[in-house]
């Protein structure tokens, strides 16, 4: 049985490598007979790998595209380029793709042999990116958090704050959430036995604990960070939008609340450090709004018009 399991396995590599074998050729490679073949095709047809035979010249085995995509056998060169390939993805700016691209790394991390992923780091140090204004999220550190969201096993990390303070934290770990550049952890703090939420890019020494926890009742995690990261701004306003809550959210869930007030307009919660701030930058949003509140943003609005008139002439 382990030397038929084996087989199959080569036989899936072999197809997985060029696009069309015929059977002599696998025959050949895995030094079995033609019918051996056409029984391990079988085998694989009933564990859902979607061989296709096809006749005449050109014609032979070809492994096609399944509804659900099957184990996918890469070799160390490929397992490590599919790594790298995925450390990058991590930290990319393409909408969607960091946080698959880390359940992957995830699943890919346990099977690794400790050569190809010496390879990775390596190929990691030795890489750097030029985009000084995102954040640098350590990958490995990455990795930990997800294996232990994922196990739900404890946390231990050192903290760095906005003001600068560092703290040694033990959390539970719930839920990664990613904001713009920004990666977010959203835990239960052990020590301060309440909820809380930790950039990544401030978090060091990085370590899972063996201590396993029952999961708590946790808030919405997206929600959670948005109203966090809001609540740090020294100014806030209110904007009506007619546009429906679902059309808008798509646009600003990275910066902005959005309530729905029905008949197809929403209103939008936005905050800054400044009112001039906050009016100089929805200068920037292509949608049409109206000031709810407060009459200070509309003065900033005022202002911004007047100095844009004095610069225009």
């Amino acid at each position: 049985m382990a030397a038929t399991t084996a087989r199959l396995l080569r036989l899936l590599t072999l197809l997985q490598s060029r696009a069309v074998w015929t059977s002599e050729e696998l025959a050949e490679e895995l030094a079995i007979t033609t019918r051996s073949v056409r029984r391990d095709v079988e085998r694989l047809r009933d564990l859902g790998y979607p061989v296709r035979a096809s006749r005449g010249v050109g014609g032979g085995y070809q492994l096609g595209a399944g509804r659900a995509l099957p184990p996918l056998l890469l070799d160390e060169r490929e397992a490590v380029a599919v790594a790298v390939a995925l450390r990058l993805a991590a930290g990319g700016a393409v909408a969607g793709i960091g946080e698959a691209a880390v359940r992957t790394m995830v699943k890919l991390d346990q099977v690794l042999p400790a050569t190809a992923r010496a390879q990775v780091a390596a190929v990691h140090d030795a890489t750097t990116t030029l985009d000084a204004s995102a954040p640098t999220v350590d990958p490995d550190d990455l990795l930990t958090v997800s294996r232990a969201i994922r196990d739900d096993v404890q946390l231990r990390f050192d903290y760095s704050a906005a003001t600068g303070a560092t703290s040694q934290r033990r959390a539970e770990p719930y839920h990664l959430v990613v904001s713009g550049s920004r990666w977010y952890l959203v835990a239960f703090d052990l020590d301060r036995d309440d909820w809380r939420s930790f950039r990544l890019d401030r978090m060091s020494a990085v370590l899972a604990s063996t201590f396993t926890f029952r999961p708590r009742v946790a808030p919405d995690p997206a929600t959670y960070i948005q109203q966090a990261t809001t609540q740090r701004w020294a100014v806030a306003a209110r904007l009506r939008v007619p546009i429906s809550a679902e059309d808008l959210r798509p646009r600003v869930s990275r910066w902005a609340q959005v309530v729905d007030l029905g008949g197809g307009v929403s209103e939008l919660r936005v905050s800054a450090d400044s009112f001039d701030d906050l009016a100089a930058w929805l200068m920037r949003f292509d949608e049409p709004f109206e000031v709810i509140e407060p009459e200070e943003l509309k003065a900033a609005f005022g202002r911004l018009g007047q100095r844009a008139v004095a610069l225009a002439t």
